[in-house]
C-alpha cells in the first residue's frame, strides 16, 4: 500500500483520474487536479480560506435559479467567460466579434415584426437600432433571427425583477435583402449584481463594478458560427472598464440624436429619440 504524502498526492490523484473512460474528460480532469493542487500549494493555503471557499460555492450555487446565473456571473468577472470565448470564436478580422453571454439571456424571447418595439410601455429614450446582417463575401443573409436583449433604465433585466411577461427582449427577423430594424429604449450603464457571492468579492477590491451601456444580440444562422455579441454606445462611461471584459473597439457604435419626426420603418415620432447601424457580418462554418 502507497501511503499518501505531501509530495505524492498530486501524483496518485492524477492517476486516479487519469482512468476516465472519455480521453477528453481524462485530459481535463487530470489538468485540473494538477492545477488546484498547484493552486493551492502556491499559495499556501489554508483550512480556513478552503472552507470559506467551499461555503463561497455553496453560496454561489443557492442563489442561483432559471432566471440569475452566479456561476455565469463569476466566470465574467474573472476574465473566464470571454478567454473561454476569444478561444473557440477566432473569425475572420472582418467578421463581427463574440462576446460573453452574460447571466441574464433568457430562452424563448417573442418574435416581433420588422421595427416594433420591444419597450413598449416602459420609461425610455426611444432608439431605433438598423442594419444588416450578411456573410463575408458581402452575401445579405435573410431570414437570420436576432435573439435581442438589454436593461431596463434602471439597469436592471426582467430576470431580477418579479414579472410575468417578457421585458425588453425579442426576437427580430431580417429581410430577404439582409435588413433588420428594432426599437427600443438607449440603453445605460449599469452596476452587476452586488448582492450576492460575486458582490462580496468585488467589495474586497478596487474593481469598478460597472458595465457599459450595451445592447445584446444572439445570431443562430445554419451554416455559419453562432455569434453571441454586443453593441455599445461610443463616448460611453466604463467603456476602458467593463467588469466583465466584453467591450471591442469594433463593437462602439454612435448614436445619432434626432428630433420628433420621420422614423427608420417609415413612420413617425412625437419625442425626440436616437438611432444606432451596424451590419453583421458572420463567420462561416
Amino acid at each position: 500500500m502507497q501511503l499518501v504524502t505531501e509530495d505524492n498526492i498530486t501524483e496518485l490523484a492524477e492517476q486516479r483520474w487519469g482512468t476516465a473512460h472519455d480521453a477528453r474528460t481524462r485530459e481535463v480532469l487530470t489538468a485540473l487536479v494538477r492545477h488546484l493542487h498547484d493552486f493551492a500549494r502556491e499559495v499556501r493555503l489554508t483550512e480556513d480560506e478552503w472552507m470559506a471557499a467551499i461555503q463561497w460555492l455553496k453560496r454561489t450555487g443557492q442563489i442561483s435559479d432559471e432566471k440569475r446565473e452566479e456561476f455565469i456571473l463569476a466566470s465574467d468577472v474573472l476574465g473566464l467567460s470571454m478567454l473561454v470565448v476569444q478561444m473557440n470564436h477566432r473569425f475572420d478580422p472582418s467578421a463581427t466579434p463574440a462576446t460573453v453571454l452574460g447571466p441574464f439571456h433568457i430562452d424563448g424571447s417573442p418574435e416581433l415584426d420588422y421595427a416594433a418595439d420591444m419597450s413598449e410601455g416602459l420609461p425610455g429614450l426611444p432608439m431605433y437600432i438598423t442594419g444588416t446582417v450578411r456573410s463575408l463575401d458581402g452575401t445579405p443573409i435573410g431570414g437570420a433571427v436576432l435573439d435581442v436583449w438589454q436593461a431596463d433604465e434602471e439597469g436592471a433585466y426582467e430576470g431580477q425583477l418579479e414579472v410575468e411577461e417578457a421585458r425588453l427582449r425579442a426576437k427580430y427577423t431580417t429581410r430577404t435583402d439582409g435588413s433588420y430594424c428594432l426599437r427600443t429604449i438607449a440603453p445605460k450603464g449599469y452596476a452587476i449584481p452586488m448582492d450576492g457571492p460575486v458582490g462580496d468579492l468585488i467589495r474586497q477590491t478596487d474593481i469598478s463594478y460597472f458595465r457599459p451601456a450595451h445592447v445584446h444580440f444572439l445570431i443562430n444562422v445554419p451554416g455559419f458560427e453562432p455569434l453571441i455579441t454586443h453593441l455599445f454606445e461610443a463616448g460611453g462611461k466604463y467603456l476602458d472598464s467593463d467588469v466583465v471584459f466584453g467591450t471591442k473597439q469594433e463593437l462602439v457604435v454612435d448614436y445619432q440624436h434626432h428630433e420628433p419626426g420621420p422614423t427608420p420603418d417609415g413612420g413617425t415620432i412625437e419625442v425626440p429619440w436616437v438611432s444606432a447601424s451596424y451590419d453583421f457580418v458572420l463567420q462561416p462554418e
